[in-house]
């Protein structure tokens, strides 16, 4: 069976920086930070105060008032990143709605309606329970309401993988389409998990910086002095699409998706393997499904998450693959600025791969100011600069190995 290339030919999102795509790239080439104080939530007794937050995103722009009030948040800004992708294309009126996909990837889903429910569960009892509970909270409805929004027929579920869920979901959309599941796939990524919970969840595994008293500065990727990612929220679209039926219909395209890898470590709930084996090993399968070899590539943007094992071992995974080539690559981190979106940080990692493939340029990693010797590769600390990129990857890394 011959295989179909793949392309992306649209994108879209809602994030910490940005209420688009031009604006997100906009910050981060000014290395911008979109880490602030929460405000939304209580968080006096809270160890951890701070978060990438969304600023100004209005629901309305894309949603009526009584459907919105019957989803999650997490389902809004997957809504909305996906409609931003599909006008971005113009491919709605251009397929057939049997071919057409949604695979969405969120690692906790709708965890604002779960906490809410719940409290009112335990202080009203069972009979105050929203009827609507389960259809807002369960982490496929996502996929089902974009669905719907676009009369998508095809494939459709949601890939739940921790921080890796929205990058197992678009690498599953490549292979939808590579083998001719699909004619094009909404891809889409989403997290809004900043809640009591959640906060209170990932402090006491301190996983989480506690640089309360500089938001700014708090998410420092390769840093020496790191201690913790910063938790944020968003979503982003892509759409792929075969390249044949893109070409055909006159579409523009972004980029080509040649290659992924997905495996599992196998050695720990949270800690990465040693030596970054198991990235190490998901690079390699992306690299030979692309049909190319390590020097082939100029850029990696790396899973990157300020915590002090993920960013050593992601360090040594990359060295493990390219050996002396890899302190020619040019790495850098988007979470030093977003912070990590969790399941939708693939989701948003790719779209920025894919602006830097574009425009021929990469962001910095901002807040590096400490070298760490243990992370001496070259992450582009200082300002966005041209670069001349062919191939690059994006890394994601999660809870359970994979």
């Amino acid at each position: 069976m011959k295989v179909k290339r793949v392309v992306v030919t649209g994108l879209g999102t809602i994030n910490p920086l940005g209420l688009n795509v031009e604006d997100t790239w906009k910050e981060l080439c000014a290395g911008k930070s979109g880490v602030e104080l929460v405000t939304h939530i209580n968080t006096d007794d809270l160890p951890v105060k701070i978060a990438g937050q969304v600023k100004g995103f209005d629901v309305l722009d894309y949603i009526d008032l009584k459907e919105a009030k019957r989803m999650d948040q997490y389902c809004h800004y997957a809504i909305a990143s996906a409609v931003q992708a599909m006008e971005n294309s113009g491919i709605q009126d251009n397929i057939d709605p049997d071919k057409l996909g949604v695979i969405t990837g969120t690692g906790i889903g709708g965890m604002q309606t779960f906490e809410s429910q719940t409290q009112i569960f335990l202080e009203k009892g069972p009979r105050r329970t929203s009827p609507l509970f389960i259809p807002m909270m369960i982490s496929n409805i996502a996929a089902g309401q974009i669905a719907i929004r676009f009369s998508a027929k095809c494939i459709n579920f949601n890939v739940t993988s921790a921080c890796t869920s929205s990058a197992n979901a678009i690498g599953e959309a490549y292979r939808g389409i590579k083998y001719g599941a699909a004619d094009a796939v909404i891809a889409v990524g989403s997290e809004a998990a900043i809640t009591r919970l959640t906060l209170a969840g990932f402090s006491i595994m301190r996983a989480l910086s506690t640089r309360n008293d500089s938001p700014h500065t708090a998410s420092r990727p390769f840093d020496k002095e790191r201690d913790g990612f910063v938790l944020s929220e968003g979503a982003a679209a892509l759409i792929l699409e075969e390249y044949e039926h893109a070409k055909a219909r006159g579409a523009h395209i972004y980029a080509e998706l040649v290659g992924y890898g997905a495996t599992c470590d196998a050695f720990h709930i949270t800690m990465p393997a040693p030596g970054g084996e198991g990235g190490a090993h998901a690079m390699r399968n992306a690299i030979e499904d692309a049909g190319i070899t390590p020097e082939d590539i100029q850029y990696i943007n790396a899973h990157g998450t300020s915590t002090p094992l993920n960013d050593s071992s992601e360090t040594a995974a990359i060295k493990s693959v390219f050996g002396d080539y890899a302190y020619t690559l040019k790495v850098n981190s988007s979470k030093s600025m977003i912070g990590h979106a969790l399941g939708a940080a693939g989701a948003l990692e790719s779209m920025i791969l894919i602006k830097s493939l574009q425009d021929q340029m990469i962001h910095p990693t901002i807040n590096l100011t400490t070298p760490d010797p243990e992370c001496d590769l070259d992450y582009n600390p200082e300002k966005t600069i041209p670069l001349e990129i062919e191939y690059g990857i994006s890394n994601s890394f999660g809870f359970g190995g994979t």
